[in-house]
């Protein structure tokens, strides 16, 4: 899977045995238009995220093109369940005024529209709005060298006999208006983190700091 659509790097340098810390570099862009955009929106969707999974040579010869494949999705679902996740909890608390549609129906419309990862890119983010039913999209890439996803890093250990912590990964995180398929927000920062560190966790620490800046999530009234 791979995305060719306009981002910002997100670089997370993991290590063992600490969970996710924040360095000092960010980098965040928003479009001075977001504020007032997002009054208007409704309903967002998170894609799943474009994922990649550089193992080790040695690992590699292991590790047949099919697998690597299925590990990676495994990675971008997993990425995208965490967010919506993480949307939800921010829901339920009351400080987050949009709706953000289910994974499965967001998944599920995809495929009914021929909207595969290896055609995504083919698609303008306006277009995906439009297939979806919401007023936004959250996108991204993830890129790492060991699986964070439990299912995926549980096959990593199961297949090569190790445990630990990832070493790096990278997360770029943008926000597209459906009208006008503008990009809207992108969000970097440097985390540190460790053994046992998840694709919750990752998100968990991405999104606090995002949340602060992010237009959906500030104190926004009609």
């Amino acid at each position: 899977m791979r995305l060719s659509f306009l981002y910002l790097t997100v670089v997370f340098g993991l290590s063992v045995l600490q969970p996710f810390q924040a360095l000092s570099q960010t980098n965040f862009f928003e479009d001075p238009r977001f504020p007032s955009v997002a009054k208007t929106h409704d309903v967002i969707a998170i894609l799943p995220f474009d994922a990649r999974v550089t193992l080790r040579p040695r690992q590699m010869r292991d590790v047949t093109p099919e697998q690597l494949d299925r590990m990676e999705k495994a990675e971008g679902d997993g990425i995208q369940g965490a967010m919506h996740s993480w949307f939800l909890k921010r829901k339920k608390r009351g400080s987050l005024r949009i709706d953000v549609q289910s994974p499965n129906v967001t998944n599920a419309k995809l495929l009914k529209n021929g909207v595969t990862p290896e055609l995504m890119a083919a698609y303008e983010p306006k277009e995906l709005c439009e297939i979806l039913g919401v007023d936004a999209v959250i996108m991204g890439t993830f890129d790492t060298n060991k699986p964070m996803s439990q299912g995926a890093a549980i096959a990593l250990g199961v297949l090569f006999g190790i445990s630990g912590s990832t070493e790096k990964a990278i997360i770029n995180l943008n926000v597209y208006d459906g009208e006008t398929g503008d990009l809207m927000c992108s969000y970097m920062k440097n985390i540190n983190g460790g053994m046992g560190s998840t694709s919750e966790d990752l998100v968990n620490v991405l999104m606090r700091k995002a949340s602060r800046r992010i237009a959906y999530t500030k104190n926004i009234t009609n």
